[in-house]
């Protein structure tokens, strides 16, 4: 089984990075967070896996205990959490566009191909343009920064001017930018890209405000080549039972895009470059409660699995108080 990093945080505050592997699960000597060990294994010219391997362990560690009572965080963060950028690319997944066409087609003749569509076509046809070329770029959207981030466990909050808030079941890639502007990819985690489905159904020139809303990580990041073939489970639970569940799909075995072409068009722009930044980018999904008509409520609870990983990913639903109107001051 493939190295998975966790950052776990004790009762008494203190953090700690764990490794598991088929050994078995140890913490790692010297370090606090994955970033530090990441930057380490960079200035020392190692993978993340010779920086474990050299830093030793530092005593057994239990994941599934460490989750269950509430000590595994996100597997990445970053102590100013402005510079933790969290992205993403949507119609990437073979199968995706029908879900979103569904929301989209509805002011279009029957035989006019929605932009959406259109979209994901040419990612079928562009998206995979072999090693070396440049594909067809996807489409790309902004989430937030790391004050939008989520760990297993905790609470997805809708703003009170939400009108929903729908998982989305996908794989996100962690990536640390080196000291020369180079990034650096560590891995991949379970993510629910959590979005406001009707926002966006209400005009498809809202889908920039619909994704400005947290995101949650899966408590293992995956370290090492990525996974072709990804199948796993999405379920909603509420009081107690299964409301709504379906199989999804990742890796690029499932996808129209590859993972480098989808890479290339994220980090070609100089200002996703700067040293020492974390990106979590979220690959995309074809699976979604909203288009088989589920209104999720508050108090739901999303809950995402698949192997390779380990562990699964839930989170509460919950939605804030609604602060009203966003007063300017003039100075």
């Amino acid at each position: 089984m493939a190295l998975r990093l966790m950052q776990y945080r004790g009762a008494d505050g203190q953090r700690r990075v764990i490794a598991a592997d088929d050994s078995g699960a140890r913490f790692v000597r010297g370090f606090a967070d994955v970033r530090s060990l990441a930057l380490h294994a960079i200035q020392a010219g190692q993978s993340l896996a010779e920086a474990v391997a050299a830093a030793g362990s530092d005593g057994d560690a239990d994941p599934a205990a460490a989750l269950a009572a509430g000590h595994l965080l996100a597997p990445i963060d970053h102590p100013d959490a402005a510079h933790l950028v969290l992205t993403g690319t949507g119609l990437t997944h073979l199968g995706s566009a029908e879900g979103r066409d569904k929301m989209h087609r509805d002011a279009a003749a029957a035989e006019h191909k929605t932009d959406s569509m259109r979209m994901f076509l040419e990612g079928v046809e562009g998206g995979k343009p072999g090693a070396g070329a440049i594909g067809q770029q996807p489409e790309w959207f902004y989430k937030g920064n790391g004050h939008h981030l989520v760990g297993p466990g905790e609470t997805l909050a809708m703003p009170g001017f939400a009108q929903d808030g729908g998982e989305e079941p996908e794989l996100a890639g962690i990536y640390l930018i080196g000291p020369d502007g180079t990034p650096f990819r560590l891995g991949l985690c379970l993510a629910n890209e959590f979005s406001d489905h009707v926002t966006e159904r209400h005009n498809y020139l809202w889908l920039a405000h619909s994704k400005l809303r947290q995101a949650a990580l899966g408590p293992e990041l995956l370290v090492g080549e990525a996974p072709s073939d990804v199948r796993g489970t999405s379920r909603i639970v509420r009081d107690g039972a299964t409301l709504w569940e379906k199989p999804f799909l990742s890796g690029e075995r499932n996808m129209s895009h590859s993972l480098a072409n989808l890479e290339h068009h994220h980090f070609k722009y100089g200002l996703f470059r700067q040293p020492g930044d974390v990106h979590v980018h979220f690959f995309g999904t074809a699976t979604l409660s909203f288009s088989d008509g589920v209104k999720t409520e508050v108090g739901d609870t999303f809950e995402i699995a698949a192997a390779p990983f380990t562990l699964p990913l839930r989170n509460p639903l919950a939605q804030v108080e609604d602060a009203g109107i966003a007063a300017v001051k003039l100075l």
